[in-house]
């Protein structure tokens, strides 16, 4: 299961269920994927086929969502 989180450009903001407890949000778009860590700060984790432009245009449109994508990982993940 991966709850779509948001949606913004031509990106989605993702969870995937059963991962690790660290908060993070996965990215999809036409050119490819990242992971991105929010805590202790907002930093990439990883990315596939995404070159720096899109990286820091993703990284800033996290951080403009930041406290909507905490409240919305402690939501779904204290359901489990």
């Amino acid at each position: 299961m991966s709850p779509s989180i948001f949606r913004e450009k031509d990106y989605r903001f993702y969870f995937l269920s059963n991962e690790e407890e660290r908060i993070h949000i996965h990215v999809t778009c036409e050119q490819g994927e990242a992971k991105f860590w929010m805590k202790p700060i907002i930093s990439l984790a990883l990315s596939h086929g995404l070159n720096s432009r899109r990286l820091k245009e993703i990284q800033k449109i996290i951080e403009g969502h930041e406290n909507e994508i905490i409240k919305e990982w402690q939501k779904h993940f204290n359901k489990r």
